[in-house]
């Protein structure tokens, strides 16, 4: 991928909705599915969706037979005069009694076949609007209601569902977790297209003016220039917060780390050489930082893979924010 070429990535669910939508207007009947519910070592994770026509298709519900079965099932059901909303059960276990999906990884999950017409797409030009905002907006699929978005919802759950013949499923709209690079070197550069695929609204910040590897990133959602002692202004609150730090040098990075010590974030971690994070962590001690809150700091940031240059630099910090986010 070209860098310069590039741009921010938008929630995967992005492509879903634009195939439908293109869809709907060429007069194409086209079927939603979406797992509403999953548990265990299930391949298709609540939230996951597809959309189906009789000659294509868009995004995924977990893949291998199961999802063969479903794309079969919705271009059978597209084909009939009367396409009803149909939630099926399905079990990835081979001795299950009922409901067996043909995969045997142990999981479960609830499938969701929605038609959608062309009474959908004011909702749907809505939902891919709303996807690149930060706004709390909420998608909406019931039993009798079909497909709503719901503008300015309240707080709550990423997800809900709730089973029943009433069954009713929403998900909040747009990225669900944020990403905030501080110090906008090489190694923020890769990161940030790392990152780029793996569903984080993101933020670089930076303390210099000009930089090219700053202002050259064509992957960060949002990049300003800022003072580090101010990042407690700069970066919100929150358990779907991850802050990265990787500045220019030890004193930067030290004044990043003291700004942001008590800042309740999912994820807070430092780069650098393990004698590097031990000088840091002694001055932070000696400063009277307790053990409580120098053990929430991640540092030296990423798995041990023996990285060495950026690009893998930024595989191993990628894949410590999967383990976290998946934890």
């Amino acid at each position: 991928m070209d860098i310069l070429t590039a741009s921010p990535a938008t929630p995967r669910d992005m492509l879903v909705w634009q195939h439908a939508a293109v869809n709907l207007r060429a007069g194409i009947p086209v079927a939603l599915l979406c797992v509403l519910d999953s548990a265990g070592s299930s391949p298709g994770r609540q939230g996951f969706k597809m959309t189906v026509t009789a000659g294509s298709l868009a995004g995924s519900i977990g893949g291998g037979i199961m999802e063969h079965k479903f794309v079969e099932l919705a271009r059978t059901l597209l084909r009939e005069p009367h396409f009803a909303p149909v939630l099926r059960h399905q079990i990835h276990r081979r001795e299950a009694p009922t409901d067996r999906s043909g995969m045997i990884c142990s999981g479960e999950q609830w499938v969701l076949l929605q038609p959608l017409t062309v009474a959908d797409l004011p909702t749907i030009s809505r939902i891919k609007l709303q996807l690149r905002e930060q706004g709390r907006n909420r998608l909406w699929l019931t039993a009798t209601g079909g497909l709503r978005l719901e503008e300015n919802a309240q707080p709550g759950p990423h997800f809900t569902f709730q089973p029943g013949t009433e069954w009713s499923y929403s998900e909040q709209i747009g990225f669900r977790d944020r990403a905030t690079i501080v110090g906008a070197g090489h190694v923020a550069l890769a990161l940030s297209r790392v990152l780029a695929s793996l569903d984080f609204d993101l933020t670089v910040l930076d303390d210099r003016p000009g930089l090219n590897t700053h202002l050259l990133n064509p992957f960060a959602h949002y990049k300003r220039t800022v003072q580090y002692e101010q990042l407690l202004q700069e970066i919100p609150a929150g358990p779907h917060q991850y802050v990265i730090l990787m500045t220019f040098g030890y004193r930067s990075d030290l004044v990043a780390l003291r700004a942001l010590l008590h800042h309740p974030v999912r994820y807070l971690g430092v780069m650098g050489s393990k004698a590097k994070i031990a000088e840091m962590l002694a001055v932070l001690r000696a400063e009277g930082v307790s053990e409580h809150d120098l053990a929430r700091v991640h540092a030296p940031i990423g798995v041990p893979i023996n990285s060495r240059t950026p690009e893998e630099i930024a595989i191993s910090i990628a894949a410590e924010l999967i383990r976290v986010r998946n934890s």
